[in-house]
């Protein structure tokens, strides 16, 4: 039986491959993978399962055996090789003046092949610096941009929550995040409380998303007026998390704090207290809007556009 697990680089980079069951793999096992011809040195990251029929193997990396002393030695320099390849890089990148951030190089087990990974604000021509790169280490050049996400990704760091940032633990595919997620959480629209450190939307908007949807279904909505223990007042605040909420009293300008099953939203046409009927807006419960443009556009000019930038 074949099987497939998760490799991962030392430069954060990852992919599936697979194994027959007979080398009896396990994680944090270093191993040989042949990928497009060439043959590559990783790190088992975990066991996915049993290699589906569905999946073409003519198009998934394969593992050809455990590392063994003498592989791992030869890995070891690559390492070495490949610091010296990042250096030749930034060199090259200096010369020709191309505004790019080089995060990191690697070497094939092989050495048929070496990687850099960068990221830019925009396209970079890159193809003299191919050339140049191709003739200094005198072997196969691939260049890839990466996005500001996969970078913190790579690089690592600590959440505002004091764990290890999410993208580095487990997030391995980057699902779309607007600020609309943020709104409907009830979170301040502020950047810095919505951002990561890679400066872009929280991943965890998205990942937390669809239980505040379900937590929202049946909380009133901020400006809905209702009708509570207190008397009649408008809804200003409310918290997803302990379904409650904070009603003003029209009367006595009293603020409270009640479970939302104690409140009873008054709708416009129901609404007959004397004297407040004409207060009551023309659509009760909703939500203020984001200007429709905030959401066509990606997360990064999100951010710009609430800097004023």
């Amino acid at each position: 039986m074949e099987l497939l697990y998760e490799i991962t680089l030392e430069t954060g980079a990852f992919y599936e491959a697979y194994a027959d069951e007979k080398l009896h793999l396990k994680e944090d096992d270093c191993c040989i993978i042949k990928k497009d011809k060439i043959l590559d040195y990783g790190k088992i990251k975990k066991y996915i399962g049993s290699l589906s029929p569905e999946l073409d193997k003519r198009e998934l990396p394969f593992i050809e055996r455990k590392a063994t002393m003498r592989d791992k030695s030869k890995a070891n320099e690559n390492r070495v090789r490949a610091k010296s390849a990042y250096k030749t890089a930034l060199s090259h990148i200096k010369r020709l003046g191309l505004k790019m951030k080089l995060l990191n190089a690697h070497y094939s087990f092989d050495k048929k092949l070496a990687t850099f990974q960068f990221t830019a604000n925009g396209r970079v021509d890159f193809r003299q610096l191919v050339k140049d790169l191709s003739q200094s280490l005198n072997t196969r050049i691939e260049l890839r941009q990466i996005g500001v996400r996969d970078e913190t990704s790579i690089l690592g760091g600590l959440g505002v929550c004091g764990y290890e940032l999410c993208c580095k633990r487990y997030i391995k595919k980057f699902d779309s995040i607007n600020v609309k997620m943020a709104k409907e959480q009830d979170l301040s629209l502020n950047p810095v409380n919505i951002s990561g450190i890679c400066g872009r939307l929280k991943c965890c908007l998205k990942y937390e998303h669809d239980g505040y949807l379900e937590l929202d279904k049946d909380m009133p909505r901020r400006g809905a007026f209702c009708e509570c223990e207190e008397g009649i007042g408008r809804i200003t605040d409310r918290n997803l998390l302990t379904q409650q909420v904070t009603v003003t009293i029209e009367e006595s300008s009293k603020c409270i704090t009640c479970p939302k099953k104690e409140v009873r939203v008054i709708y416009p046409d129901k609404y007959k207290v004397s004297g407040v009927g004409s207060n009551v807006p023309e659509t009760v419960g909703e939500d203020e809007e984001i200007p429709e443009e905030v959401f066509e556009l990606d997360d990064s000019e999100e951010i710009k556009k609430m800097h004023g930038k």
